[in-house]
């Protein structure tokens, strides 16, 4: 085989290789979800504070368990300390990065819609959708929260496009209240109070 059927013969192979990998490969595609939908889909909502992450591959996937100590809660019931599974993390010499997910880092707080059931791991709903940071003003002490999903686009089934949207510096009181409201709206229990730590 001459030097140029032999090159010929490497780039055939490497563009079969990219076409193979085109089609494997899983794009991560939000759909948004409205605060109500966030409410009625969540086992549980929390304000955490980030404690540790541990990343662990398994099935061939890499998975990324964060541990959360819960400061206040609506709806459900949650232990002290949370693990959150999410999938991607960095493992030995790898990383995976999936769209979509949150990442924290020790000693943040966040709110978190939860899915799941104690004893297990919990998972975000709507990953961003659901992950709302808390940000505290240095000199005041006021609290604000905003969605990780204002930077990241999700597919709005309405006007049939993506679009980054969601909560932004909503009064952290004001937020609890809105979760609060929500809750008893869709429980249909009259009165009631959240379960603070």
């Amino acid at each position: 085989m001459s030097y140029k059927e032999r090159r010929r013969f490497l780039w055939i192979l490497f563009l079969i290789g990219l076409a193979l990998i085109a089609l494997t490969a899983q794009a991560t595609t939000l759909v948004r979800l409205r605060f109500q939908d966030l409410v009625h889909y969540s086992y549980s909502v929390a304000r955490v504070r980030t404690m540790r992450a541990q990343t662990r591959m398994e099935n061939g996937e890499i998975w990324t368990d964060t541990t959360f100590h819960v400061l206040w809660q609506q709806k459900g019931y949650l232990p002290e300390e949370i693990v959150v599974r999410q999938p991607g993390g960095k493992f030995l010499h790898l990383h995976s990065h999936v769209e979509g997910t949150p990442e924290f880092r020790p000693g943040e707080e966040v709110y978190l819609f939860l899915s799941g059931h104690p004893g297990r791991q919990f998972f975000i709903v709507g990953w961003t959708q659901g992950t709302f940071r808390v940000h505290r003003d240095s000199r005041s002490g006021f609290e604000t929260v905003t969605q990780d999903s204002t930077e990241t686009p999700v597919f709005d089934p309405a006007s049939d496009s993506f679009t980054k949207t969601g909560v932004k510096n909503l009064p952290a009181e004001i937020f609890e209240q809105r979760v609060f409201r929500e809750t008893l709206r869709q429980a249909e229990i009259p009165s009631g109070k959240s379960k603070r730590r």
